[in-house]
């Protein structure tokens, strides 16, 4: 991520193992969304589809779907470095 750093915490309190497993496997099939995503952008960019108006839209909703799977990434490695904490 580039820009300015912000330092967020979150406090979620989870019932079971399980409750903590399905918002794992949650933020998995969400960061494989946007990672397809991104895959599928950077393919018609590349395809040269489209006009010039066209290619730039293209190349922001790429940029934005990276963006949110580089979130969701960081998301599910401070779940992973708080369950080796637990």
């Amino acid at each position: 991520m580039t820009g300015s750093s912000h330092d967020l915490q979150l406090r979620l309190a989870l019932a079971s193992v399980e409750e903590l497993d399905a918002l794992e496997r949650a933020l998995l099939k969400a960061r494989a969304s946007e990672l397809s995503e991104v895959r599928r952008r950077d393919v018609r960019l590349t395809a040269g589809y489209g006009d010039s108006t066209n290619r730039e839209v293209m190349d922001d909703e790429s940029r934005r779907a990276q963006l949110g799977y580089d979130v969701l990434t960081a998301l599910l490695e401070a779940l992973a470095e708080a369950r080796g904490s637990a």
